[in-house]
C-alpha cells in the first residue's frame, strides 16, 4: 500500500539527498580548484626562488657551485620544509642534484632523466605545471612546476639557459581531504536520513490519524449512523480541523434531511390518509345503506370536496418536486413586480369581497423593474395573498407595500388577525406545517404553499421572513433591481 508515510519519507529523503550531493559536489569542486590553485602556486614560487638562487650560487661559485655543501644543505632544508622533492637537471634533462622533503631518499633520480616532452614545454612555454610522475622518475603522480635556471653572459651579456629546476610535491594530501569529507558527508546523510525518518514518522502519525479517523466515521455514516461525528478536532486550527468542521457540517445537514424526508413522507401519509377514510368512509356508508338515501347529496359532496384536495396535495407535491429538481433552472428577466402584484390581487377579488377585507396599497409611482422568474413570483405573491386573506380577520385591512433600498426591492404583504406564536414563526415555511387554528379553518390547505414560496425564492437567491405582532402579520421578500 503506498502509504502518506512512503510518500513523504520519499520525498523527503529525495530532497535531502539530492541537496547533500549538490553541497558536497560543490564544495568538493571549490576545494580542490582551491587546493591545487595553492599548490600551484606555493611550488611555482619555490621553483622560482630555488632557480634564482641557484642561478646566483652559480655565478659566484663556478661550476661546481651545486656540489658544495653548503649549497646542497639549503636545498635540502628547503625541500624538507615545504614536503617537496627538488629536481636539477641539465639541459638536456640529465638530473644532477635532487633533494626531497618525503620518506624516501632522492639516490634513485641521480641517474635518470627528467622526459623529453617535459623539458619540450619548458623550451616553448618558460615553464611547466601539472600532475605528472615525470615518466616514472616519482613513485606516484606528483604536482610538478618547473623553470629554467637563467643566467648571464659577462662576455656578451646575452641571458642563456644554464638547467631547470623542478618541484614536485605529492597529492596524498588532497586525496586524505576527500576521503575525509566523503566519510563526514556520508555520516552527515545518515544522520540526516534517520531524523528525517523520525520527523517524518511523527509528522505523518500527527496527520494521517485524523484521516483515518474520519475515513472511519464517514464508513460508521454510511451505514446509517447518522449520529457519527469526527470528535477531538475542534480545536485544531489547520486544513485538519477545517476539513472535520466540514464534514460534521455536511453530517448535520444530511441528518437533518433524513429527519426532514422522514417527516415528509409521515406527513404525506397522514395528509393522503385523512381525505381517503372520509372518501371510504361515505362511499362505504352509500353502498351499504348505512347513509340514508336523503343525506346521500351531503356525503357526494363531502367526497367530491376530500377528492378535490386529494387533487390539490398531488399538483403540490408534483409542483415541489418540480422546484427542487436539479435540472430546474429558473429563466430569469426583467419585469414590472407592481404589475404582477396587483394582476395577482385583482385574480383574488372575490375572496378578498367575500371577506369583506379593504385593501391598502403602498407602491411607487411607475414600474417597479426587477430580475427573476415572472411566473414563479406569481405564484409567490398568489401564495402569500391567499394566505393572508383566509387568516385575515373579517372586516379589516390587507396592506400591499413595495419599497426599493439601494440593490434590493421589498415586497411585503400584510394582514390584521391572530398573532402567530414566536415558537412558530421558525417553522412556517417547513413542509405540512399548519397550526391547531389552522387545521380546524382551513380544511382547503394542505401546508405546502409557504413551503413552495420559501424554495421559490430560495431558487432567485433572495430572502424572506414573517413578523408577527400585535396581530399584525407581515411576509417580506426581495428581488434584485433590475
Amino acid at each position: 500500500m503506498n502509504t502518506l508515510y512512503k510518500r513523504q519519507f520519499a520525498l523527503m529523503a529525495g530532497v535531502l539527498l539530492v541537496a547533500f550531493a549538490l553541497l558536497g559536489s560543490a564544495f568538493a569542486a571549490l576545494s580542490y580548484q582551491y587546493i591545487i590553485q595553492d599548490k600551484r602556486e606555493t611550488l611555482e614560487r619555490n621553483a622560482s626562488y630555488v632557480a634564482a638562487f641557484t642561478s646566483s650560487y652559480l655565478s659566484s661559485a663556478g661550476g661546481a657551485g651545486i656540489q658544495e655543501p653548503a649549497y646542497q644543505l639549503y636545498i635540502s632544508s628547503l625541500a624538507n620544509i615545504s614536503g617537496s622533492t627538488v629536481i636539477l637537471a641539465e639541459n638536456d634533462g640529465e638530473i644532477v642534484y635532487a633533494s626531497s622533503g618525503r620518506s624516501h631518499g632522492p639516490n634513485s633520480l641521480l641517474s635518470g632523466t627528467v622526459p623529453g616532452e617535459v623539458m619540450d614545454l619548458i623550451s616553448q612555454d618558460g615553464k611547466f605545471a601539472g600532475l605528472s610522475s615525470l615518466g616514472g622518475l616519482l613513485s606516484d603522480k606528483c604536482y610538478v612546476s618547473a623553470v629554467p635556471i637563467l643566467q648571464s653572459s659577462y662576455i656578451t651579456g646575452l641571458t642563456y639557459r644554464r638547467g631547470v629546476v623542478l618541484v614536485a610535491s605529492d597529492t596524498t594530501v588532497l586525496a586524505g581531504m576527500w576521503q575525509d569529507l566523503a566519510i563526514i558527508f556520508l555520516l552527515s546523510a545518515a544522520v540526516v536520513l534517520l531524523l528525517a525518518a523520525a520527523a517524518s514518522s511523527v509528522t505523518s502519525l500527527w496527520q494521517t490519524k485524523p484521516l483515518k479517523d474520519m475515513a472511519d466515521t464517514v464508513r460508521r455514516f454510511g451505514r446509517g449512523e447518522l449520529e457519527a461525528r469526527v470528535e477531538g478536532y475542534e480545536e485544531r486550527k489547520d486544513e485538519v480541523g477545517e476539513l472535520a468542521g466540514a464534514f460534521n457540517t455536511m453530517a448535520d445537514s444530511l441528518a437533518k434531511s433524513e429527519a426532514q424526508r422522514t417527516e415528509f413522507i409521515a406527513n404525506v401519509s397522514h395528509e393522503l390518509k385523512t381525505p381517503m377514510t372520509t372518501i371510504a368512509g361515505f362511499a362505504d356508508g352509500i353502498l351499504d345503506g348505512t347513509i340514508p338515501k336523503e343525506k346521500a347529496p351531503e356525503a357526494l359532496a363531502t367526497i367530491s370536496s376530500e377528492t378535490r384536495r386529494l387533487s390539490r396535495l398531488v399538483r403540490r407535491m408534483l409542483d415541489l418536486s418540480r422546484l427542487q429538481s436539479s435540472e430546474n433552472v429558473l429563466a430569469q428577466e426583467r419585469f414590472d413586480i407592481s404589475e404582477v402584484l396587483l394582476r395577482v390581487l385583482v385574480s383574488l377579488e372575490g375572496k378578498i369581497t367575500s371577506r369583506g377585507l379593504d385593501v391598502e396599497t403602498h407602491l411607487p409611482d411607475g414600474p417597479v423593474m426587477v430580475w427573476g422568474n415572472p411566473d414563479a413570483i406569481t405564484q409567490v405573491c398568489y401564495n402569500l395573498l391567499d394566505n393572508a386573506i383566509k387568516f385575515a380577520a373579517a372586516d379589516s385591512v390587507l396592506s400591499l407595500t413595495i419599497q426599493i433600498k439601494g440593490e434590493k426591492v421589498h415586497v411585503s404583504i400584510a394582514n390584521l388577525g391572530e398573532t402567530i406564536p414566536p415558537e412558530e414563526l421558525g417553522q412556517i415555511f417547513d413542509r405540512f406545517h399548519k397550526t391547531d387554528r389552522s387545521r380546524s379553518v382551513d380544511r382547503e390547505g394542505v401546508g405546502l404553499g409557504l413551503y413552495i414560496v420559501k424554495t421559490i425564492i430560495n431558487n432567485h437567491r433572495e430572502a424572506i421572513n414573517v413578523t408577527s405582532e400585535d396581530g399584525l402579520t407581515t411576509f417580506t421578500f426581495t428581488l434584485t433591481v433590475a
